[in-house]
């Protein structure tokens, strides 16, 4: 009885924890649907879209230096097969992802943000099975205490070991175990962690695990891509997840908006119109009573706030002026769209594609862009690696068409799309003038065959 007892208190004071402060957004590897992974481009643009926290994989340089890279391997960011283990940070900083930022230390990430104190990191700690390298703990510590970031950083890792040494080095800084195997989770490992980091499969294999490890003073973050599945959402802050690891923080930030009851907002950002036809004005977002005024064409505007009334996001833009937020982006620029805004859209495959009715999956599916047909582009959404287009049928994502027209070498849209950096360039471009798809008929094989044998035999 009197265990029990316990247990309730237990579950009863986390949850009240839990309720009081709404769950953690947390960016994976900054915000790389919308720019490179785990550079300050992408993590400024993490805590612009709401991130709590951003999240950051480390690794040490031959030197002894933490470098902030996902892989070991850095290839994939900047197509050069350079180990970060077996070359000096000196050489490394050298090196240039896709947007033109270095590669760079823990300890640069730190200097840049140590005066902006609502910017804070869950950091992890790479390591082999062998637990190597031994010093990555001593070297994260120091750099911590180096830039008094003690309040302002979680630790999180595969590795046990890491946590447990962590533990030790700065016992209030938070550590999480991250696992993809319920087997991995035992009272010894409870003993120096504060939270458990789960994929979402398994969260959602196992309903009750959240309250479990709740009641075990346990915090509960959640990992997955978490791309744009509603169904995924709604279930994790419903069931009262501590954090929401994702590559899409502006989404989980309006989750965590919506989860509070909040229908309006901060913003606090410049962003440019991207509209074929001006929008008009309205003096507020619930009557939309119009003023005389317009925005055009690439015309910049201030967003103040974001106000969500009948499901649908305004911005506010001026004293009692405000517009619908779909057209107006706060991570475009001209120079990215404008060589795409006089082509045309065609639909690559042999069935129709879907448009939806604003520039998000969730708002319901609204129309089909058919095969062997062009579409007019009449407005923009979104970030580079996250663009909405909108047609006559409704919104499309752009990774789903392929932009066509780009043909003609002498043209402005030709020479502008060249001029871009290769991290701002839509690849999902025609490269010659669109012929019909055509299905091809498919013979048999006695059919075949017959072919074959008249070709040899010359009867053809």
């Amino acid at each position: 009885m009197k265990t029990s007892r316990l247990y309730f208190l237990a579950l009863f004071f986390s949850l009240i924890f839990i309720f009081e402060s709404g769950f953690l957004v947390i960016g994976h590897r900054g915000n790389p649907s919308k720019y490179p992974e785990e550079t300050i481009q992408s993590d400024n643009s993490a805590f612009a879209d709401g991130a709590d926290y951003v999240e950051l994989d480390l690794h040490v340089s031959k030197d002894n230096v933490l470098v902030v890279s996902h892989d070991r391997d850095l290839s994939r960011v900047i197509g050069s097969p350079v180990i970060v283990s077996q070359n000096n940070f000196s050489y490394l900083n050298t090196l240039k992802q896709a947007n033109g930022e270095s590669i760079i230390s823990l300890d640069q990430l730190f200097d840049y943000y140590k005066d902006k104190p609502n910017t804070k990191f869950l950091l992890e700690t790479k390591k082999t099975k062998h637990n190597s390298p031994k010093n990555m703990e001593e070297l994260l510590a120091s750099s911590i205490k180096k830039y008094h970031m003690q309040d302002r950083v979680m630790i999180h890792s595969f590795s046990a070991p890491s946590l447990k040494t962590m533990s030790q080095l700065l016992p209030d800084v938070p550590r999480i175990f991250i696992v993809g195997s319920l087997q991995r989770i035992n009272f010894d490992v409870l003993s120096y962690v504060n939270g458990i980091n789960i994929s979402s499969d398994l969260v959602t294999q196992n309903p009750k695990l959240i309250s479990q490890l709740h009641a075990l003073h346990q915090k509960v973050f959640v990992w997955a891509e978490m791309n744009e599945s509603p169904k995924l959402w709604n279930w994790l802050i419903n069931n009262d997840v501590d954090g929401v690891v994702t590559n899409f923080p502006a989404r989980g930030y309006k989750y965590k908006l919506a989860k509070s009851g909040t229908k309006k907002y901060t913003v606090n950002k410049d962003g440019i119109y991207f509209g074929r036809t001006p929008t008009g004005v309205s003096v507020n977002p619930y009557l939309k009573v119009k003023t005389s005024k317009q925005i055009s064409f690439l015309q910049p505007v201030h967003v103040s706030s974001a106000v969500i009334a009948s499901g649908q996001t305004f911005y506010q833009i001026g004293d009692k002026e405000f517009v619908p937020a779909d057209l107006v982006s706060l991570d475009l620029q001209p120079e990215w769209i404008l060589p795409y805004w006089n082509l045309s859209i065609i639909n690559p495959t042999q069935n129709p594609i879907f448009t939806y009715n604003k520039p998000d999956r969730q708002s319901g599916k609204k129309a089909q862009l058919m095969p062997n047909k062009r579409y007019k582009i009449l407005g923009v959404s979104g970030g580079v690696n996250d663009l909405w287009l909108l047609t006559d049928y409704g919104w499309v994502k752009s990774s789903n068409i392929l932009y066509y027209g780009l043909f003609n070498k002498n043209t402005f849209a030709y020479k502008n799309y060249r001029k871009l950096d290769l991290a701002y360039r839509q690849t999902n471009v025609a490269l010659f003038p669109y012929l019909p798809v055509e299905k091809v008929p498919i013979k048999n094989f006695w059919s075949t065959y017959s072919d074959v044998n008249a070709v040899i035999f010359n009867q053809r």
